[in-house]
């Protein structure tokens, strides 16, 4: 995390903390910058400036790095496959998944699921995962 800037008032810190927080609570749903900056009460590049200011990176990369940790827990536990964990996740793209997932952890999902099971083998259903993230609602 940014070191935060003195000159950032405790409102500001706050709707910033309120953004992040909307990212964290609904990482797998679509979210867009211009949404949750809405949200915060800012336009959508004034939003990123300060975001990035208060936190030291982008919301998309705070985004995309939640969801790659979130994803790393499912790989190690659920018996689902890379992309249903990609789509669980909030992604849309396989491609961007990889390609997130590989430049943070240093190896691509498949080979980071290897390695995490060669020492666990306490598997979770892939049944149960997606009851639990609403993979079987009527849409």
């Amino acid at each position: 995390m940014g070191s935060v800037p003195s000159t950032l008032d405790t409102a500001v810190l706050r709707r910033m903390r309120l953004a992040r927080d909307t990212m964290d609570r609904e990482w797998a749903e679509p979210l867009d910058v211009a949404a949750v900056a809405a949200r915060a009460g800012y336009s959508r590049y004034h939003f990123v400036r300060l975001f990035r200011e208060v936190y030291g990176e982008t919301p998309g990369a705070y985004l995309a790095r939640r969801r790659v940790e979130r994803a790393q827990d499912l790989l190690r536990t659920a018996n689902l496959t890379v992309t249903e964990i990609c789509m669980l996740v909030g992604f849309t793209s396989l491609g961007t998944f990889c390609t997130r997932f590989k430049q943070q952890v240093g190896m691509t999902p498949t080979e980071f699921r290897r390695r995490a099971r060669a020492t666990d083998s306490s598997v979770i259903p892939g049944c149960f995962v997606l009851l639990w993230a609403g993979g079987f609602r009527k849409r």
